[in-house]
Formats: structure tokens, sequence, C-alpha cells
């Protein structure tokens, strides 16, 4: 059995998308994308909880997200789920949950 990470979101840009270069120059776009579930509570008024996640590109997506996407745009990302730790300026160890995207599709005009 093949076992898969691949994740869906549709959602808008948080902010606009920053880019850098790895030190072999190869483009990373990252950006903050908003995902949004409405339910209703049992006493019937609805709720709305919006879910912020990281995004993160390389390579040729990275230039794509960079020149089309902005913020507040609406998208469907498409990639796997990546947990990287990293040391902070005090010294603690931390970690971050990321989605490095392979694709991108702009849903609004």
């Amino acid at each position: 059995m093949s076992l898969k990470n691949k994740v869906l979101l549709t959602g808008r840009l948080g902010n606009d998308p920053e880019t850098t270069a790895l030190p072999d120059n190869t483009p990373v776009t990252k950006f903050r994308l908003a995902t949004n579930e409405t339910y209703k509570k049992q006493d019937g008024s609805k709720v709305t909880q919006t879910e912020w996640h990281n995004i993160k590109a390389f390579g040729k997506m990275a230039e794509i997200c960079r020149d089309y996407a902005t913020k507040g745009r609406l998208v469907q990302c498409e990639g796997r789920i990546a947990t990287r730790k990293y040391t902070d300026q005090h010294n603690v160890d931390r970690y971050i949950t990321e989605i490095i995207i392979n694709d991108m599709n702009l849903l609004d005009s």
C-alpha cells in the first residue's frame, strides 16, 4: 500500500507573496492562506472558523505565485504537508508546519 501526503486548499491570500532565493538562486515564495468553515451551534447561531496556512513554493511555481498571486485573491493550492524544526533567537527549538505547493489555480478574475 502506498501512503500519500496530499493537500488541496481553497482560500484567500492573507498577504502579498514574499519571494527570496536559496543559495543556488532557486526562487522561494511564501504567503499565508485563509480557509473558512461555517457551522451552526446547538442554539442555531452560525460560527465561522478561519484557519491560516503557511504556503511555500519553489522554482517555477514560486515565480508564478510571485507574479500572479496577490493579497485577497481566491486560489486553490495543491501540495503536501511538511513540518520543519528551527531554533529561534533564544536558542529554543520550534516547529512550523507548511504546505509545499506544486500547483496553484487562480479562481477569481
